[in-house]
């Protein structure tokens, strides 16, 4: 009996933690500052019983970061911009200038396993993949809350529209996960099957949205983007060696979409 209440106020919990839109995408509502705190003061103390001094004062400017930005300042500076960040590039950022899209890992809904971004270790090679495979350009749309889905939208349909019958171009969505109790296995494995829709022919050489998840600790992903506020949506355009060759966020206006198409024409055209 114990044991059934305490699954049933798990089950409770997390019925407020998720909730899938429409679409069967996940997000997950913005966590407390003191769920936070509690969680970042757990890992603090891990790391100061292992006696590591560099873990623990990089934990300490974590917790204050994380302290220091919370729901409300985003939802404050969303009311102020509505989630433009900042203008999108009208140009091309030049490729020896362009700096390297992390590493990800992410889950297509039937749990796949992939790595973005696809990209050439600039020798002419490429891992788990035959040259002719990788993808001159890829578009990623990240969404951290579903407050951005909207946004996405406004950059990938037309994006699907322009470049539909192209072999070059990907595009791929991805949801963000970082809630510890969604993240254990038998949850993950649970909101996949949730998530998944009808099987899609991967074979296609129709572009098409690809929905995918990224369970785990974002921290340090965002920081190496410099992404603050997890309510906006964020635009990456990556050439075939995984640069960040253009970017944009918020809702896409006419201008930064029809720049956003002409980037990547030019930068199919590059050799």
């Amino acid at each position: 009996m114990q044991g059934l209440k305490r699954f049933t106020r798990s089950s409770v919990c997390a019925s407020h933690i998720l909730r899938p839109n429409e679409n069967k995408k996940l997000y997950l509502l913005p966590p407390t500052q003191h769920f936070l705190a509690q969680r970042t003061s757990n890992r603090f103390f891990d790391f100061y019983k292992l006696g590591n001094k560099e873990a623990v004062e990089k934990e300490r400017a974590r917790l204050a970061d994380e302290l220091n930005r919370g729901y409300f300042a985003d939802m404050s500076e969303l009311k102020k911009h509505g989630g433009k960040i900042a203008e999108a590039n009208k140009i091309l950022f030049p490729a020896m200038a362009a700096v390297k899209f992390p590493d990800l890992e992410v889950n297509y809904s039937a749990g796949k396993l992939l790595k973005l971004p696809f990209k050439s270790n600039g020798n002419g090679h490429v891992a788990d993949a035959n040259m002719s495979a990788l993808p001159k350009a890829s578009l990623l749309c990240l969404s951290f809350r579903a407050s951005s889905q909207a946004m996405i939208d406004s950059w990938s349909v037309p994006f699907v529209d322009a470049f539909s019958g192209s072999k070059d171009v990907q595009l791929f969505e991805v949801s963000f996960i970082d809630s510890w109790f969604l993240c254990r296995k038998p949850i993950k494995q649970l909101l996949l099957w949730i998530m998944t829709k009808s099987k899609q022919d991967e074979n296609t050489d129709t572009l098409k949205r690809q929905m995918v998840y990224s369970f785990g600790d974002h921290y340090y992903f965002r920081k190496e983007l410099k992404i603050l506020n997890l309510l906006t949506g964020y635009i990456f355009l990556l050439d075939k060696f995984g640069r960040i060759r253009w970017q944009g966020s918020g809702v896409a206006t006419q201008e930064e979409s029809s720049s956003l198409l002409s980037c990547t024409s030019l930068l199919l055209e590059e050799k």
